[in-house]
């Protein structure tokens, strides 16, 4: 891990376990970022994005952390090795952090929380999912590097933006608790840059690592799902829906108007609405999923009751048909106690 020090300025590189505190920023890019190679000319401190590195390394100094991490320099992108290892690592080093710096570059000084968060595009990033639910100690900051609050503080509105429980968020209750779809509409109507990024900014909310594939475009979200599925049996990774509004509602048109689709989803978009689902702990339960050359097997109960009564008519069941053969998946709709 290469980080930079926040004294000299100087990157610094670390391997294995031995690695010192360090602050972590989380921003939105922009123009003018500064690269890895651009910290070896003197010239790449008149562009605007070493402002946000400068700051870093200031706040991360006055609280007295001697190192600092800034992804847009401290990773060689040149370096296909160096940048897989940094996106399949990028959760645990954000969790990992003393403190994560969050930087909203379109929040004004004298702007209001209430009005004016909700609408920072910090929040509609792919990548800042994770880069918002690993750390445990976030401070945010507006576009002149005034302190606005903590995580701890401002947890019912960034639970309320995201559709995160404030327990997730805080590290009260642990991400496996949270089923594959409801993990998957955190995600949904988020943006990436790269279309591949849709699925490599997920890797830490699912704790999958994955070899990186530039260039396969909506291949690497179905990779995605083929790794979720090869390593938990939570079914609910099948209970996507098309939404109207997004690419793979057109793209899947067939003949006489109607539209197909594998059991699989297109992207983090169909799941927009699956926010509330959970996945219920029967006892026993059997439920699987497999992965063959002709299809996907599952194997799951059917079932009639739940133990909670007053969700009962809430169950949805979806029969699905892989492989000439039917097979029923259960998830429930509703937040539990």
């Amino acid at each position: 891990m290469v980080l930079l020090n926040t004294e000299t300025g100087l990157f610094e590189e670390f391997i294995g376990r031995h690695i010192p505190e360090y602050a972590i920023l989380s921003h939105t890019w922009e123009d003018e970022e500064v690269s890895f190679q651009d910290m070896s000319d003197p010239a790449s401190r008149s562009k605007k994005g070493f402002a946000k590195i400068d700051m870093t390394c200031r706040q991360a100094a006055g609280a007295g952390i001697l190192y600092a991490w800034v992804d847009t320099c401290c990773i060689d992108k040149s370096s296909s090795a160096e940048l897989t290892e940094a996106i399949n690592s990028m959760y645990v080093w954000y969790g990992r952090a003393k403190i994560c710096y969050v930087y909203l570059s379109d929040l004004a000084a004298s702007a209001s929380l209430d009005e004016e968060l909700p609408k920072c595009r910090w929040f509609t990033r792919g990548w800042t999912l994770q880069e918002l639910r690993a750390p445990e100690h976030i401070d945010f900051f507006d576009r002149f590097w005034q302190f606005r609050g903590t995580k701890r503080d401002l947890l019912e509105p960034l639970s309320k933006i995201t559709g995160i429980r404030s327990r997730v968020l805080a590290h009260e209750e642990a991400l496996s608790s949270v089923c594959v779809a409801q993990k998957m509409s955190w995600a949904a109507n988020r943006e990436t840059t790269r279309i591949e990024d849709t699925a490599y900014c997920l890797f830490g909310i699912f704790d999958i690592n994955m070899p990186l594939l530039y260039g396969e475009e909506h291949k690497a979200f179905r990779r995605l799902q083929e790794e979720i599925i090869r390593s938990s049996h939570d079914l609910s990774i099948y209970a996507w829906k098309i939404q109207p509004d997004t690419p793979a509602f057109g793209e899947l048109m067939g003949v006489e108007g109607r539209r197909y689709s594998g059991v699989l989803a297109f992207s983090p978009d169909e799941f927009a609405g699956c926010r509330s689902y959970w996945a219920p702990d029967y006892g026993g339960d059997s439920s699987d999923s497999q992965l063959s050359n002709r299809g996907i097997k599952m194997r799951a109960m059917k079932y009639r009751e739940l133990v909670h009564p007053p969700l009962r008519e809430r169950l949805a069941r979806r029969s699905l048909n892989s492989s000439s053969e039917v097979r029923i998946s259960s998830f429930s709709s509703s937040t539990p106690r």
